[in-house]
């Protein structure tokens, strides 16, 4: 059955028939996250449109489709004259970001695109208007980068390593290697911006089927067969100066439930730098004593997005010279414990008010039988002296396990291992998925390897900065080896404490049952189930909402 695809590419405020977040079947999980956020709510979304589920599942079936070329450069034209601005007009380009959006959140599986447009022609044009030939030609970087190793599959170490340059001859040196290291293995990036568009959505179309997106499909348990949609939006720059940046937030801490903002920010960035976990970002409150009227905005987006889902969302933000950007927003994954506690306090919350029922029916049997347990597991852990290394606490539960240094080892491990990484990428998940826990030493609290692990319940410490991870062992930065490939370890990944050895149990709770911990420590529970008078009360399976941690 052949497929028009100009009849499935919409843009971001299409007039839809119902409300766009009931669309995630047609638009995907993020571009109806999109179209709901400028159709309904009006918050500062850069413009853009979506590339519907039925034309990669065309694409999947039957190769690119006929019209597919003439339908993007309809809508890409649209969005000029929304802008102002052309793809490839060398004097004042337009560039695009270029998402993936698949109807069930995985992130970091799927392909991204940034800064798409840029040439060797649009990139003086883009330094003109800005007055910034430094920044432009940083995006120039960013783009051959990411489009040699995301489209063309070029490998990350044929190109070039180290920290980029911060000057403009720098960066011009910096991409004529890129150019030529490309060239060398047999690839080219195009200049011609509708070639790009094209390869990029493409990739993205690939990507659904690539190794790394099938392990996190069938841990997950999500279907092969649902295809992703692409997102094409007008770049924000949140490298363009000193008042720009970008970041990750919950509007509630999405491993305890707590009732606060919880993610990471980092100025002279974009949003890449934020999940690869490369980088040492900044908090919030950083974010605040630099940015004070683009956050305190910020607060009150993520208020009103909060109360219209009526529950906890995980926001992509922009800012770029002050002005805040709205990039995504999805319900966010969480932690067992803490589905428990948001399920309890947002049906308390008079602003949002879910109805017992409704409370209830987002946790399962599965959910429930795993918050009990890290419950009583953190009560009997007892207190520990002498950590060795302290980094973020990123997914609670303390674990051991014997350390292995990439995830095919840990795949092909026998016993519990606890993956020891410098960063986990979307290659990792399949050994993410077989650890007992996962330990990095960059990266914040919505890293990759911080947000799968959560979603995953897996015990999760990152950014220990004092560790340095070699291909053999960890050390310190002064060469100190710390210990090796196959030695014991113990994540706590509530403190972010890390130990040699294995766990003891000595928490003083002996004179405790597992339901006087649990009725002690998470109450919550006791009022979702109706056992506030402590007798026992029938519990039944109820499906799965998008709001449940797995």
């Amino acid at each position: 059955m052949s497929v028009r695809a100009a009849e499935h590419l919409f843009a971001f405020d299409h007039p839809h028939a119902v409300a766009p977040r009931e669309l995630t079947g047609l638009l995907g999980g993020k571009g109806a996250g999109l179209a709901e956020m400028t159709s309904v709510l009006g918050l500062p979304v850069p413009p853009g449109f979506t590339v519907g589920l039925p034309v990669c599942l065309a694409y999947r079936r039957d190769g690119w489709p006929a019209d597919l070329d003439d339908a993007l450069a309809a809508h890409v034209a649209a969005l000029e004259t929304r802008i102002g601005r052309r793809l490839g007009d060398p004097a004042d380009p337009l560039l695009v970001a270029v998402r993936s959006g698949a109807p069930r959140s995985m992130p970091g599986m799927l392909d991204t695109v940034l800064n798409l447009g840029l040439t060797d022609a649009t990139v003086d044009g883009l330094a003109a208007v800005s007055g910034d030939a430094v920044f432009a030609w940083d995006s120039y970087r960013r783009f051959l980068t990411m489009y040699a190793t995301t489209v063309l599959g070029v490998p990350q170490d044929a190109l070039p390593a180290g920290a980029a340059p911060t000057d403009e001859a720098g960066l011009r040196a910096r991409v004529a290697d890129l150019k030529a290291r490309i060239a060398a293995a047999g690839a080219e990036v195009p200049q011609d911006p509708a070639r790009q568009l094209r390869g990029a959505v493409e990739a993205v179309f690939r990507s659904w089927d690539s190794p790394r997106a099938r392990a996190y499909r069938a841990h997950e348990g999500i279907d092969d067969d649902l295809g992703t949609a692409v997102n094409v939006q007008a770049m924000v720059f949140g490298n363009r100066d000193d008042r720009s940046g970008t970041g990750v937030v919950f509007t509630r801490d999405p491993a305890t439930g707590e009732n606060r903002a919880y993610g990471d920010f980092l100025p002279r960035a974009q949003g890449e730098d934020v999940v690869a976990g490369t980088a040492r970002t900044l908090t919030l409150a950083d974010m605040a004593a630099r940015l004070p009227e683009a956050h305190r905005e910020l607060s009150e987006r993520l208020g009103a997005l909060e109360r219209h889902y009526r529950d906890m969302c995980d926001v992509e933000f922009t800012v770029e010279s002050g002005t805040l950007f709205i990039l995504q927003t999805r319900v966010g994954k969480r932690g067992a414990v803490a589905a428990v506690r948001l399920a309890a306090e947002l049906a308390a919350d008079p602003s949002i008010a879910l109805t017992r029922d409704e409370a209830r029916a987002r946790l399962d049997d599965a959910t429930i039988d795993r918050a009990r347990a890290e419950v009583v597991a953190a009560a009997r852990r007892g207190a520990a002296a002498g950590a060795l290394v302290r980094g973020l606490g990123a997914s609670p539960g303390r674990v051991s396990g014997a350390v292995v240094l990439d995830a095919d080892a840990a795949a092909d491990a026998e016993g519990p291992v606890v993956l020891v990484r410098p960063e986990t990428n979307p290659e990792d998940v399949h050994g993410m998925a077989v650890s007992v826990g996962i330990l990095t030493s960059t990266g914040g609290l919505v890293s990759h390897a911080a947000v799968v692990a959560r979603g995953w319940g897996i015990p999760a410490v990152v950014g220990a900065q004092e560790l340095v991870v070699g291909p053999a062992d960890v050390r310190t930065r002064e060469g100190e080896v710390l210990f090796a490939t196959g030695d014991t370890i113990t994540i706590d990944g509530t403190t972010g404490e890390v130990w040699l050895g294995a766990a003891t149990d000595d928490g003083g709770t002996a004179g405790l049952t597992d339901d006087e911990i649990v009725a002690r420590d998470l109450p919550a529970l006791a009022v979702l189930l109706g056992d506030v008078s402590g007798q026992p009360v029938a519990r039944t399976s109820s499906s799965m909402s998008s709001a449940n941690p797995t």
